[in-house]
């Protein structure tokens, strides 16, 4: 296989000491289109417009202002949370020069075992968009069922008991209004706790 115009995942995963959440995303757009250098860091993505929401009724409430990003306070409440962030890919070759998913062409998948090992207490796994489910159902055992949005399913990975979702893309491609996905965000958030009733 060629390595021709392979790229490498440039972020190292992010993980809290105590995380009991793994969110998995593809893999980041061209580093031309990031305004910060962590997981969706293009503002065309509204994942932390949907964070803000969820968490704080504010879409606003993890930038500076409305084009920039406050990496400091993303960070501190990840910590906080227990949130860790990782992509399902770890090489990938872009088929056009874009951010799609749809033109990602899977080389080399995270190592999730070795992920894993760094986190404990993590038994949640939710996945951001249909791409990163697909590979990470690549990742699992035989006969795990693929979660459909707003539903759940298990599987045990060397030895661990996991849960499995997938929520909807926060990229704009996907057809769906701002406030419904961060809703869907919110409904999980509660159902795993992180959220209290």
């Amino acid at each position: 296989m060629t390595t021709a115009n392979v790229e490498t995942h440039p972020l190292s995963p992010f993980i809290p000491q105590q995380a009991k959440l793994l969110m998995l995303g593809s893999f980041p757009p061209p580093q031309k289109r990031w305004k910060m250098n962590f997981y969706y860091p293009n503002l065309q993505n509204d994942m932390w417009r949907i964070f803000g929401l969820v968490f704080f009724g504010d879409k606003y409430y993890f930038f500076q202002d409305k084009v920039t990003f406050n990496l400091t306070l993303i960070k501190s409440f990840l910590q906080q949370q227990g949130i860790a962030i990782s992509d399902t890919c770890y090489q990938i070759r872009r088929l056009q020069n874009n951010a799609s998913d749809k033109f990602l062409e899977l080389i080399t998948p995270v190592n999730l075992i070795t992920l894993l090992t760094k986190m404990p207490k993590c038994q949640y796994i939710m996945t951001t968009g249909d791409k990163a489910t697909s590979i990470l159902m690549q990742l699992m055992p035989v006969g795990t069922v693929t979660p459909a949005i707003g539903h759940s399913s298990t599987a045990l990975l060397h030895g661990r008991q996991l849960i499995l979702n997938r929520l909807p893309s926060s990229s704009r491609a996907y057809p769906l209004a701002l406030e419904r996905k961060a809703q869907i965000y919110h409904d999980y958030f509660q159902t795993i706790g992180l959220i209290q009733k």
